[in-house]
């Protein structure tokens, strides 16, 4: 793991002079905030020390997590195929959902070709048996004459 770089005690000490400074001006404005402020200002603070304290409470949990992380030069990752055994059980549990996907859309394909077939064999064989020649659907005045046909009934 990578730490930070290590500042310099001064660096360290004008910060803190400086968060000091802002505390104490911010102490005593205090006093000039209405009563329902600064108690929501109380227990902001109160929240805020609560939640600084709590990673200290969790080192076990931080441990797990260090034993899952690899790193390799300037990378690292989670977990990784060889942090335990049953390799090949996990490759083929995760491949297992990518199968599935595929012979789905395969099938899915299969079934529309299918019923597009379907649909031009069926306008094929009216025109086929029907008593006008092909070419009779071609001519625009047939058509205008199927339009009007139709609007009379």
């Amino acid at each position: 793991m990578n730490r930070p770089p290590e500042l310099p005690t001064e660096t360290i000490q004008a910060a803190d002079a400086y968060a000091r400074r802002i505390a104490s001006c911010l102490t005593l404005s205090n006093a000039d905030l209405p009563y329902d402020i600064t108690e929501r200002l109380r227990a902001a603070r109160t929240q805020a020390l609560a939640r600084r304290k709590r990673p200290a409470a969790q080192p076990a949990r931080r441990a797990s997590v260090a034993k899952q992380v690899h790193s390799s030069g300037s990378t690292a990752t989670l977990g990784g195929w060889g942090s335990e055994g049953g390799n090949w059980w996990r490759a083929l549990v995760s491949a297992i959902p990518l199968t599935a996907l595929a012979v789905g859309l395969v099938f899915v394909n299969l079934v529309q070709d299918e019923t597009v077939a379907n649909e031009i064999a069926e306008v094929d064989s009216a025109l086929l048996t029907d008593d006008l020649p092909p070419s009779a659907y071609a001519d625009p005045g047939f058509l205008q004459f199927l339009k009007t046909a139709n609007q009379a009934q």
